[in-house]
């Protein structure tokens, strides 16, 4: 038994047998978006050089200490450096196969002048390059 009431206001005594599709269309869509956004962050790759295991793990290497004040004083080894003498420091450091460049900044250094001295490590050619950090308590 049906009851239908006016035709401006139907009500039904049994329930519909259609699905209503367009949430279900909103949250494919929002899916295929994300998917879109999502695939080329997830093809992008940064090429880097790990180190490999050699024959050589036994050849001592020569540390180099390349450090900033927190004045933005550079220091290559202990011995204060300015900005002219340190490319033919670095040249020199990079010429030694078993010379390795350690650099360290005082947490309070100006961070231009941290980039700045890594532009010129880069210009110079260094590749084996590492950092220091300070240890928290």
């Amino acid at each position: 038994m049906r009851r239908y009431a006016s035709t401006h206001a139907a009500t039904f005594d049994e329930p519909l047998g259609s699905i209503n599709i367009t949430p279900l269309i909103d949250v494919l869509l929002v899916l295929l978006v994300m998917i879109i956004l999502t695939i080329p962050i997830m093809a992008h790759e940064v090429p880097i050089d790990l180190p490999q295991p050699g024959p050589k793990a036994g050849v001592p290497q020569v540390v180099h200490r390349l450090a900033i004040a927190r004045s933005g004083a550079v220091s290559l080894d202990g011995r204060a450096v300015t900005g002219g003498e340190l490319p033919g420091l670095l040249a020199a450091v990079r010429a030694d196969r078993q010379s390795v460049l350690v650099m360290k900044t005082d947490p309070e250094a100006r961070y231009e002048r941290f980039v700045e001295t890594i532009a010129v490590v880069k210009r110079a050619g260094i590749t084996r390059l590492g950092f220091e950090g300070e240890r928290g308590e």
